[in-house]
This record gives C-alpha cells, structure tokens and sequence, in this order.
C-alpha cells in the first residue's frame, strides 16, 4: 500500500452563536420540546417571505477575516432543491455561486512542521430538521426545532495528506471560532460537523481518485478512525481490480466501519437557482472594516504576546491558549498577582488536574 497516497478535504458546518433563526426570529437555544421553537417562516407555510439575520452575516465576515478569505462585495443566496422530511421547504437556502467568503487559508501545525491549507469558501445556510427513530416501532419523528439555524459552511481545498493534518486543521478551526465568540463548536451537540472527502491514488498520478464523503462523524478519534478505514478500504479495492465509487457514507463508531448511503450527488443534480425571495446582499468597505475592528484576539496571535509581554516559555503559552477559558483566566490573574510564570505554574499544575475531561 505504499504506493498509494491519501487526499483529503473537508466541509464543516458550524452553527453560529446568534439568539435567533437565520431568516426569523425564533430561538435557536439547544433543546426544548420538539417543534415549540418553530414559526411559519421556519415551517414554510405558503406565504411567507425570510428576512436575513443581519448578525448571521457579521459571524459570516468575522470567520472569513479570520482565515484570510476575500470578502464578497456582491453576493447572493440560491435554492437548494431536494425532498428529505426534515426539510419543510423541500429546498435548502443557501449559497453556491456567490459565496459570501472564497479563497482563504489556514495554518497548521503537525509535529515540527507548518502547513497552509486552502480555504475555497464559506457560505451562510440555513440547518435543517432533525429526524428521529424510534426503535420500538415503524414511525420516525421530525422536530424542526433546528430547521433555520444559522450555518456557515467551510469548504478546503484537498490539501491533507494524513488524518494528523486532518485533525490538526479541525481542532485549529474549532478553537479559532470559539475564540471569536461566533459558535461554542460543541461537537457533542452538532454546532460543528466536518464530512470527510477522502480519495486515494497512486503517488506518481497527477489525476485525483473518486471521493467518497463520509458524515456521521463524532469526534476527532472518530474522525481518525474513519479515515484510516476508508483509506484502507479504497486501496484494498482498487488492488482487487474494483472500482471506488463516489457516493455518500455512513460512519459507525461503534462498529469501527463506514457504510453506504447513497450516491455522491453534484451540484447539477439540486438544480440551484437564485432565491427570489432574497435581494442580494451588499457590504462595502466600511462595513467589512467595522467588524474587522471588533475582532477578537486569535490563539496565534495570543501566544506571541504571552511570550513577549509576560517571558513565558512556547509550551507554556501554548497551554493556556488551548482554551479561551484558560486564557481568560490566566490573564484576569496576572492582573492581580503580576507575576505571570507564577500565575502559569499555578494553572497548569493545580487547576488543570482539577478540570475534568472534555471540558472547555
């Protein structure tokens, strides 16, 4: 298998942290009892017409500063067309040929080495409903408590080789949004999901392989796991003399494999179109520097004043920069004792192993 190499890209799509619906203004809060955080916009009922959450498009703009993306003067939501049950309008509201964010990068670090990885866009959409199943008997439930969530939608480029790269970039990114107030990224919840498009080719070939996109993915060691199975599973058939196919796939954690759900669909096949009941969206200058202005302090950019201002070592910067929580707390302290190495040794030997894992 040696002969082989693994591309990578990813799209993850993250719920913004604003208090109401993308196109309404019912509570996006988590929970509740289903359907009680719905209105006839969120529904679709005939008749009604969205209006954009301006906050949405400032998260929007704040995430794609952040990743060096050009910023969209002129953009413009599309409809989405397909039938699912958790989708009351039969179409999903969202961005494809005017994206409000394209071409960006962001930098990771794997072990010793840096490596930029391009951002080919991000777009404002809309979440769907939410199925459930019930085991016991043949009905399955909808609450559209979630249909109008706010999403932005992070496109790379294929530009991972390895599940470390993988990782590296989602936790960077995680982190990164978290810092910025624009969403808790709370895995566990679904306020961040990264489908994986995985292909595999021989190493000496200019021409990408056929992807395969894996979903239902929970965490960054399932994220792991699923890849070195799928990576796996491609090179194993094509030495068989098989053929990848493109299409869509389940991963089950529990069972350590993926499994198919349907075929890969393209964009041709939800026949997009522009939304007529969406004017386009217009930003000038003055606006995009307004929410530039207010932007938060990145981890990056963190860590080199923590190691100019306050002395510390990298690995000790490094630390409490892993969560803004700890650098909060790290930071209102200093500005009590004044004594930074103190205040570091104190967090990271005694408060941290009293955290317990998975905390924020």
């Amino acid at each position: 298998m040696d002969k082989y190499e693994v591309v990578i890209g990813v799209e993850v799509h993250v719920e913004l942290s604003t208090k109401s619906k993308i196109f309404c203004g019912c509570s996006t809060e988590f929970g509740g009892l289903p359907n009680t955080r719905t209105c006839p916009i969120c529904l679709a009922m005939p008749g009604t017409l969205p209006v954009l959450n301006k906050k949405v498009l400032e998260y929007a703009i704040t995430a794609g500063l952040a990743m060096n993306c050009s910023i969209s003067k002129f953009s413009r939501f599309d409809r989405k067309n397909y039938f699912y049950p958790d989708l009351p309008k039969a179409y999903q509201t969202s961005q494809l040929y005017l994206p409000i964010c394209r071409n960006g990068s962001l930098e990771v670090e794997v072990g010793e080495n840096k490596k930029s990885i391009g951002i080919i866009e991000i777009h404002m959409e809309e979440d769907a409903g939410k199925l459930i199943h019930d085991e016991g008997n043949d009905y399955t439930y909808v609450d559209y408590n979630r249909s109008g969530v706010p999403l932005i939608e992070i496109v790379s480029q294929p530009d991972m080789k390895s599940k470390e790269e993988v990782i590296a970039f989602l936790e960077k990114l995680q982190l990164m949004l978290q810092y910025l107030d624009v969403s808790d990224c709370k895995m566990q919840e679904g306020s961040f999901r990264a489908d994986i498009n995985l292909s595999v080719k021989e190493i000496d070939d200019k021409e990408l392989g056929t992807r395969t996109e894996m979903k239902n993915i929970n965490s960054f060691k399932a994220i792991g796991r699923a890849i070195d199975y799928e990576a796996k599973r491609q090179m194993e058939l094509i030495e068989e003399g098989g053929q990848v196919i493109q299409e869509t796939r389940r991963w089950d954690d529990s069972k350590g494999i993926s499994q198919a759900l349907r075929s890969k669909a393209d964009a041709k096949d939800y026949r997009y179109f522009p939304d007529p009941d969406m004017p386009p969206i217009i930003v000038d200058n003055d606006f995009i520097k307004a929410i530039e202005d207010k932007q938060a302090e990145l981890r990056d950019d963190k860590v080199a004043r923590y190691i100019r201002d306050f002395d510390l070592p990298d690995y000790d910067a490094k630390i409490l920069t892993s969560s803004k929580y700890l650098a909060k707390l790290f930071e209102e302290t200093v500005d009590i004792c004044h004594n930074p190495k103190e205040v570091s040794n104190w967090i990271m030997v005694e408060t941290m192993r009293l955290v317990p894992p998975g905390a924020p």
